[in-house]
């Protein structure tokens, strides 16, 4: 299976600005590596989510990253089309009260 998230490649430049855990200061001592593999298969489960209700990844894309901590971290970022069209799909799950119907 390929990887949807990438892993320093080129990907930041395909449209989307961008960074995952490389882009922050490193404290000695914190594993980041393990945080960022977890969140790393979150961002790929997710990325394969959004293609499978026909979203291109360079509209919107989750990427994998880590808190100053170590913690897995998965951001979404995308244009605002595409982001608008996810919320109208939470939207048509949600009980409109802030949970699931």
């Amino acid at each position: 299976m390929s990887e949807l998230t990438g892993a320093g490649e080129e990907w930041p430049s395909e449209g989307l600005d961008v960074l995952g855990a490389g882009s922050g200061l490193w404290v000695s001592g914190v594993d980041y590596v393990a945080g960022w593999r977890d969140a790393r298969e979150a961002a790929d489960r997710l990325n394969r989510a959004l293609l499978g209700v026909g979203l291109e990844l360079s509209e919107v894309r989750a990427v994998a990253s880590t808190d100053e901590n170590g913690r897995g971290v998965v951001r979404v970022a995308g244009r605002t089309n595409a982001v608008g069209l996810i919320a109208g799909l939470l939207e048509s799950v949600s009980d409109g009260e802030g949970g699931a119907s």
